[in-house]
């Protein structure tokens, strides 16, 4: 990433104020950062020459040893100033240094045998040096900060040893987590490249869920600085996933099962990525799917926290959906071509006469006038009408009328006596009330209401003989062509 990209995306993550909390026990090497931070990133970039020297008198003091140098919490500079980077980039931006939870070995907290009181901003009466210390951090973790860098050692900058600041990073680690602030953890060490402190690093990682980054503190570089911010940056919480699936499957109903799977699928995922730098994790969880292959990572706005993830379908996966919803099995662009062609046939056949459907449904008829290339034309003919000659053209075209006929059946068993008739009427409406498709299930001598009523109504239709057909055809086109002033309809 490019440094300016990484301080325009912390800005819009922040709204252009850039508050890092320097937090962890006391002696570290928190003030140290602060003064690193300082020289090498915010104090070059503060263009009004008197803002910058001003700021450079804030600077927090720092030094080696054992003795606590810090005595209250410490705004650095003591107003947020702005810089300007890049591409007329500006932000705020302002450090806040604390005294830090106190370890056992450090010294500066007690006066002879008695607590060290001192005088805060929060009291108007001086209390223990230590208790100011907590106080101080808390707000400093929960009040003053937008990004959290947690500043621990292996022991190897003072005479303390490692082991006495467990405790105290503990405390402001499970802190910052009830707060889910963005945060980092430093591990301050003379030798950040040592095989031990590459091993603390690891199992700091492991502990607390956390980036964890190795560095020399007091030798500080921008690169160093940037890395910080960057691994920082990715602690921020995602705000949005976006999954692109194929434009195909977003013509499926909302209630279809593939549409179901995703939403499923992508719900399930997204609860486990809750930070920029989980965003892996989301991909990794839908790895065994049988439909999707496994998220792509297509876009992140760092500065928004906008995630966009793209899922293609697995192989095959269109023609099987394909086939469900046309009802017909389809293995391949073969089939679908050949398939499509008789689809777009029927579907032109049938656009012609919709609409007669839809009016024989409702009223009983329906027409499908003819087409232009159905109509045949016959040869101009010369006729005579008294002492008068002319031409009669005559044209002809087929026109398909649909009739609706109710047909009516009836199923009749003989059951016996009356009472066995009772029973079964009884039996009947009781299946009719309480699930009227039962009623067709019912068996009635070896056969379901359904299939005996089926073929009543096709002994019915297949009544009508071929002559009579022709006749009714023959009546309408006449009834067409010539009007119906002298239609006489006689059924013996």
């Amino acid at each position: 990433m490019e440094k300016f990209d990484l301080y325009r995306d912390i800005a819009e993550r922040t709204d252009g104020d850039i508050y890092i909390g320097v937090v962890g026990p006391v002696r570290t090497g928190k003030s140290t950062l602060i003064k690193r931070v300082m020289d090498l990133l915010v104090l070059p970039n503060i263009e009004n020459e008197f803002k910058r020297e001003r700021s450079r008198d804030e600077l927090p003091q720092s030094g080696a040893g054992r003795t606590i140098m810090t005595t209250q919490p410490k705004f650095v500079p003591n107003e947020a100033v702005q810089i300007s980077l890049q591409e007329n980039a500006n932000l705020n931006i302002r450090m806040v240094d604390c005294v830090g939870y106190l370890v056992k070995g450090a010294i500066g907290h007690m006066e002879g045998e008695a607590p060290r009181m001192v005088r805060t901003p929060w009291f108007d009466y001086d209390i223990p040096f230590e208790e100011a210390a907590e106080i101080g951090t808390r707000k400093v973790i929960a009040d003053h900060s937008t990004i959290g860098l947690v500043v621990t050692t292996d022991g190897s900058i003072t005479e303390i040893p490692r082991s006495n600041y467990v405790e105290a990073e503990e405390r402001v680690v499970r802190e910052l987590k009830e707060l889910n602030k963005p945060f980092i953890m430093i591990l301050n060490s003379k030798y950040p490249d040592a095989e031990e402190t590459v091993k603390l690093k690891s199992a700091l990682e492991e502990k607390y869920d956390v980036p964890v980054l190795a560095l020399d503190v007091l030798n500080l570089g921008e690169d160093d600085i940037h890395n910080i911010l960057s691994h920082a940056l990715f602690e921020f919480p995602i705000t949005e996933i976006k999954v692109d699936v194929p434009k195909w499957v977003l013509s499926l109903d909302d209630d279809h099962w593939l549409i179901k799977y995703v939403m499923d699928a992508a719900r399930t995922a997204s609860a486990e990525a809750l930070r920029i730098r989980d965003v892996d994790t989301f991909g990794k969880s839908l790895d065994d799917s049988d439909f999707m292959e496994r998220p792509k990572i297509d876009n992140i706005d760092l500065g928004t926290g906008n995630v966009r993830v793209k899922m293609d379908a697995r192989e095959g996966l269109f023609y099987r959906v394909l086939g469900e919803e046309c009802g017909y099995k389809i293995e391949g662009d073969y089939q679908m071509i050949g398939l499509m062609k008789e689809l777009a046939h029927a579907k032109r056949e049938y656009d012609r006469i919709a609409q007669a459907l839809r009016d024989v449904r409702e009223t009983g008829y329906g027409l499908v006038p003819p087409t232009m290339d159905e109509l045949t034309l016959e040869e101009p003919e010369i006729i005579k009408q008294g002492g008068r000659f002319g031409v009669r053209l005559r044209a002809s075209a087929p026109s398909l009328h649909f009739i609706r006929a109710d047909i009516e059946t009836e199923v009749s068993p003989i059951v016996g006596t009356e009472k066995q008739s009772e029973e079964l009427v009884k039996y009947l409406l009781d299946e009719f009330e309480s699930d009227p498709s039962k009623l067709w299930k019912s068996n009635i001598f070896g056969k379901s209401l359904h299939e005996l009523v089926t073929e009543g109504l096709s002994n019915k239709l297949m009544r009508m003989p071929e002559d009579a057909q022709f006749k009714i055809q023959e009546t309408l086109q006449r009834i067409i062509n010539e009007g119906s002033g002298g239609l006489i309809c006689i059924i013996l």
